[in-house]
């Protein structure tokens, strides 16, 4: 029995020298675990259809009485505005932009080809979510020059705005995306995927999904994520 108790601290040092030579190689396998990663790359797109477009309808006019122009300026805005009411866009989603007048006379750079003193220029603009319906009034604006409108368009400005409804299922995506391109690696390296050392979800971009279709937008994303990869 005195033998046993002379031997019990020799057996707890040696016990303990096991224990913490089990410690020594799990950290040891875990610094070489963490040490193996891989960094990959998910795509995620959608094409969509712009949900507010503003459209901006220019006039001029041109003569040597202010008045009268005045008169002509009001009478054009009223028939754009009527052309656009009848056609299913609401009045408060129509705006009159403040005339612009050109005064040939206190121009010293004026052009010899200007043969009139004064010119005003305004815009009729729409700010709507009735995509559809405009582009279908582009396509009928012709229906202005009976009216004796001459006007010209600036640029037609689409947007899509919903992205915050399609964020997380697009995020979704691309991870996916990312996770089986890792999960393609970690095969051909005979290893296995493992947890998510750090993510960066990237930023979000809405283009024009072609230039003859401006009212379609590409939405893309592109996640980056680095995952441990275990044996």
């Amino acid at each position: 029995m005195k033998d046993i108790k002379g031997m019990l601290p020799s057996i707890v040092i040696g016990a303990a020298i096991v224990i913490l030579g089990f410690a020594i190689k799990g950290g040891i396998d875990n610094i070489a675990f963490r040490d193996r990663e891989v960094t990959v790359k998910g795509l995620a797109e959608r094409e969509v259809k712009a949900d507010l477009v503003t459209w901006p309808i220019s006039y001029s006019v041109a003569g040597d009485d202010l008045s009268v122009l005045y008169e002509k300026m009001n009478t054009n805005t009223d028939k754009i505005i009527k052309f656009l009411t009848s056609n299913g866009i609401s009045r408060d989603e129509i705006s009159v932009n403040p005339p612009d007048t050109y005064d040939a006379a206190t121009n010293q750079y004026r052009s010899n080809t200007f043969n009139y003193n004064y010119s005003i220029s305004s815009t009729v603009s729409v700010t709507t979510t009735k995509v559809d319906k405009v582009r279908e009034l582009l396509n009928r604006q012709s229906e202005l020059l009976k009216e004796g409108v001459a006007f010209s368009n600036s640029y037609i400005n689409y947007q899509f705005t919903g992205l915050n409804k399609i964020k997380p299922e697009m995020i979704g995506e691309a991870t996916k995306a990312a996770r089986a391109a890792a999960a393609q690696f970690a095969a051909d390296s005979e290893s296995r995927v493992g947890k998510i050392k750090s993510a960066n979800q990237g930023q979000f971009s809405i283009e024009d999904a072609d230039s003859s279709t401006p009212y379609l937008k590409k939405v893309r994303v592109v996640s980056t994520i680095v995952y441990y990869l275990e044996d």
